[in-house]
């Protein structure tokens, strides 16, 4: 039979050589679904790899989609570095994009480019407040972080749709769950005319290479990652595991409520019920592929926002199914999980030796 033996030694090449082998398998698997689907696969991977980037349009748009999967998934980075599981960004996601709607909401004509800034600090702040609640629970009744973020994703939803069905609702709508539109001056600046890139991007930029200087160049990001590695070493050398929970969550909460603001005050315009797009979770494998590391993340976030462009020219252009783009996300994970374990793994094959029963063992011995 076949047996996992962990190795002596991981190697260092296919540490960070396995998230290459993952893609290469997943669209490997991926032509082969072309293929059972009846579709052409060279026009499948062209959807998904050549026409994302084909263009300089193509590449901004690219950039609307993986400014959210980065930043989400730079504050998860924090967490999962600290041992702490927060699989609930997608709600902290929408309840910043409440915030932020709702200070937006308060803009009129005469309103001043200052409400820009205080749509984004409205968005962290909302997502830092339902990051806080995890943080609360697991610290003060040590409550499963797993279970609360996630099961708050969908009291978040409940909160953006009671909103946008009822006391936000505009009342000029045409009896559509969506508040107004918002005013211009709301609009967050745009990086080029004609596209819809915004200086969302420069501060996703950003934001990676202020969590890589927290990370590697500061005592509170070493000690966040030692309590992560070996709670008992930090203990011992006096590092707090409660301002580890509270500081990790509480950064997690910030970009994902960040994320939301830029989404709603940017590309949408308005609150809407479709606001949760799955960013959070996407963003879970985001920050995996890219090794938790802020430059590995910038490259597995336009890895992640192909497979979301290339699932909507897919559904458009082929007649797919637009679950495709969960599939390849979901391949993309499962190939990711299973390079990881060969890597920390070797598979031998042990043979079976038959066991004797310990009454039969004087017999067996008689009649040898």
């Amino acid at each position: 039979m076949f047996k996992l033996e962990q190795r002596p030694q991981a190697s260092k090449l296919w540490t960070y050589g396995s998230p290459v082998l993952a893609l290469a398998i997943t669209v490997l698997i991926g032509v082969c679904l072309f293929v059972m689907l009846g579709k052409d696969p060279v026009r499948g991977l062209q959807a998904f790899f050549w026409d994302p980037v084909k263009s300089t349009y193509a590449l901004g748009e690219l950039a609307v989609k993986a400014t959210p999967l980065l930043l989400i998934a730079l504050g998860l980075a924090v967490c999962f570095r600290s041992n702490v599981w927060n699989i609930g960004a997608e709600g902290q996601f929408v309840i910043g994009a409440v915030a932020a709607g709702g200070v937006a909401l308060l803009a009129d004509k005469t309103t001043g480019p200052w409400i820009v800034p205080a749509i984004l600090v409205a968005g962290m702040l909302g997502g830092m407040v339902w990051a806080g609640i995890v943080a609360l629970l697991r610290d003060r009744f040590n409550a499963n972080e797993i279970l609360v973020s996630l099961m708050l994703v969908y009291v978040a939803t409940l909160v953006l749709g009671f909103l946008v069905y009822g006391p936000w609702k505009d009342p000029m709508g045409y009896n559509f769950p969506q508040t107004k539109t918002f005013e211009r001056v709301t609009q967050i600046p745009k990086l080029m005319q004609g596209m819809r890139t915004n200086i969302g991007l420069l501060l996703a930029l950003a934001a990676a290479a202020m969590l890589w200087v927290f990370l590697f160049r500061t005592r509170a990001g070493f000690a966040l990652q030692v309590g992560g590695l070996a709670p008992a070493a930090a203990r011992y050398a006096g590092f707090s595991s409660r301002r580890a929970l509270w500081t990790a969550l509480l950064i997690s909460g910030a970009a994902a409520g960040l994320a939301g603001a830029l989404e709603v005050a940017g590309p949408l315009g308005q609150l809407t019920p479709y606001v949760p797009a799955g960013y959070g979770f996407a963003a879970i494998i985001v920050a995996f592929v890219g090794r938790l590391h802020p430059v590995g993340m910038i490259f597995s976030a336009i890895l992640m926002s192909m497979f979301y462009i290339g699932g909507e020219l897919a559904q458009s252009r082929l007649g797919l199914p637009k679950a495709l783009t969960g599939v390849f996300q979901g391949l993309l994970l499962f190939t990711l999980l299973a390079c990881d374990t060969l890597v920390a793994y070797r598979v031998r094959w042990v043979s079976r030796t038959p066991v004797v029963p310990p009454a039969a063992a004087p017999a067996v011995k008689e009649a040898r």
